[in-house]
């Protein structure tokens, strides 16, 4: 038995040696990836999907969060900090960066194929996303970022550009794709992948185009002898969007790719009762009598009813119609359904008690607990407030496919307000209230609202005044779900006059993303040349340069918006 036993072990031995050296000699295929794909054989129409859908979905998610709460187009009456008083510590921008990686391979594989339309889309969608890198943070990588594949310790950790030299460099890449585009046709190319424009050459030009009109606006201040030039050639060539057909927008198709959608448009339940109108914007729009209002918001469920005879400070029960019910609230699914043939009411004491009656109501900006504002019978994060208004319903809901709500990066209407801007400064672009009015038709064709133009536009309040406000303030307005542009207004020019709430930790609107704990934990020499460029203002608090209210290069020497 014992030799029996030494024969076992030696043959396992012997076995396990012929195994070991047959995997010795497989290792290196047991290491690739049988289904990947080497860069140098990537389809383009492939990597196109991919770049175009994360780009609308991140700009979408700035413009309905965190910046519609700085641009005061909504609050949070849950998880706030964030979106009600410019909480942004250490925000990473990895999401940009993986965008622009599949990007410059798109680029590449473009010039390897000699593919005009795919150089042509990449440069275009290469400066909407470092432009909004340099919009939010200011200084960042950019000569030497997207090269990590290339060997060296400055290209793998690579040294901040000037926000200056991000600007010029997307004006020149920009100016190249309209180039490009120009002479580009649809040949080798998968239409439908495509997301914006199917394919469709011209639709890219005026889109590049557009992109360059809100870069040179961007730099109207600090070099305005080059966005007039620029500003005035693109008007005069008659290449940009003019109809909002034309608009740059990811579309809902309904299909399992949209899913994004569900959280950044089709809010789930949790998410769509968290959002609440923010006041400054209700006041806006209940004041001009604004036709969007109701496309965008939903009333109060239960609207307060002032009566000085009420004994007590308010009534502990909601009426249907005028008549008591036996509870204090609804679930929101219940009002819901109820809505469309029932008047919900509650009555104050205006002598005892403190609240806003109207039928719209929003959050006031940065406010201690706005879960409990005005009076809401059952506060808590994330919940119902019967007595604040929510987002409209259809952002509760699955669209159908083709409906107005899109991811949308540029329109037509942000093109007209843009050229009644330069018209003001006297830029030979026609007239500043001809594109003024164009502008806002323009919106309210966005939003199914097109027929109360006229009268819209008749409203003392609207009708054109000649005044930078003005343009600025229906500008605001209309970038409605696309707030990181009128946060860009707001801290080019200070308009609209916003006003910092109470529980910011500065009183003034926040300027900028903080550099994330990425760059701090892996790029920290690079980083230091971009904390020296920034501006600390009297604002800037115990966070040092690398501050929320610290200047990037385009606001300094300027005192807006402080």
């Amino acid at each position: 038995m014992k030799h029996l036993f030494d024969f076992r072990k030696i043959a396992l031995f012997v076995f396990g040696l012929v195994l070991f050296s047959g995997c010795d000699e497989k290792l290196d295929e047991m290491n690739i990836n049988p289904y990947g794909i080497e860069p140098s054989n990537a389809n383009p129409n492939l990597l196109m999907p991919t770049v175009l859908s994360s780009a609308a979905q991140s700009y979408v998610n700035l413009g309905y969060n965190d910046l519609a709460g700085a641009v005061q187009h909504t609050q949070k009456n849950g998880w706030y900090s964030g979106h009600n008083f410019y909480d942004w510590t250490n925000r990473n921008w990895t999401g940009w960066y993986d965008i622009l990686r599949t990007n410059e391979l798109l680029i590449r594989r473009g010039e390897e194929l000699d593919n005009e339309f795919f150089q042509g889309i990449g440069l275009t969608m290469k400066s909407f996303a470092f432009g909004n890198i340099a919009d939010l943070w200011g200084d960042a990588p950019y000569t030497n970022a997207l090269k990590g594949d290339q060997g060296g310790e400055e290209l793998q950790y690579p040294a901040f550009d000037s926000q200056e030299v991000i600007y010029d460099g997307i004006i020149a890449d920009l100016q190249e794709a309209v180039q490009v585009l120009g002479s580009a046709s649809g040949e080798g190319v998968t239409s439908g992948n495509d997301l914006y424009y199917n394919g469709d050459t011209q639709s890219w030009q005026r889109f590049a185009n557009s992109l360059l009109l809100r870069y040179y606006m961007r730099l109207s201040e600090k070099k305005p002898d080059v966005a007039r030039a620029g500003v005035e050639a693109i008007y005069s060539s008659g290449i940009y969007i003019q109809d909002p057909s034309q608009d740059a927008t990811l579309d809902y198709t309904g299909g399992a790719n949209d899913q994004w959608l569900s959280r950044h448009v089709r809010l789930d339940p949790d998410d769509f009762q968290r959002y609440q109108a923010c006041q400054t914007f209700i006041d806006q729009l209940t004041g001009t009598n604004d036709p969007r209002l109701t496309v965008w918001f939903d009333s109060v469920r239960v609207q307060w009813v002032a009566d000085e005879s009420l004994a007590t400070a308010t009534e502990d029960f909601i009426r249907a119609n005028g008549e008591p019910l036996s509870v204090e609230t609804y679930p929101y699914d219940d009002f819901v359904e109820l809505y469309a043939d029932v008047k919900f009411t509650r009555r104050y004491n205006p002598n005892m008690a403190d609240y806003n009656d109207a039928l719209y109501v929003g959050l006031p900006p940065a406010i201690t607990v706005p879960e409990s504002y005005n009076g809401n019978p059952s506060p808590g994060q994330g919940t119902q407030n019967q007595h604040v208004s929510q987002l409209a319903h259809i952002y509760s809901t699955e669209g159908a496919p083709g409906d107005i709500l899109k991811a949308r990066i540029i329109s037509a209407a942000e093109v007209s307000f843009i050229f009644a801007e330069a018209a003001l400064k006297g830029w030979n672009v026609g007239d500043a209230e001809t594109h003024y009015n164009m502008a806002i038709e323009q919106s309210l064709e966005t939003w199914n609202s097109a027929d109360e133009y006229n009268s819209f536009i008749s409203q003392p309040e609207i009708s054109f005044n000649n005044s930078l406000e003005q343009i600025l303030e229906q500008k605001w307005v209309a970038s409605w779900t696309a707030a990181a542009e009128s946060y860009a207004d707001y801290r080019r020019t200070g308009l609209p006059d916003l006003e910092a709430g109470p529980l910011s930790p500065q009183p003034e609107v926040a300027l900028r993303f903080q550099y994330g704990s990425d760059e701090y934990n892996n790029n920290s020499a690079s980083i230091q040349a971009a904390l020296d460029g920034l501006e600390v203002t009297p604002f800037s608090g115990n966070f040092g340069a690398d501050s929320q209210w610290s200047k990037p290069w385009l606001y300094q020497g300027t005192n807006v918006p402080f």
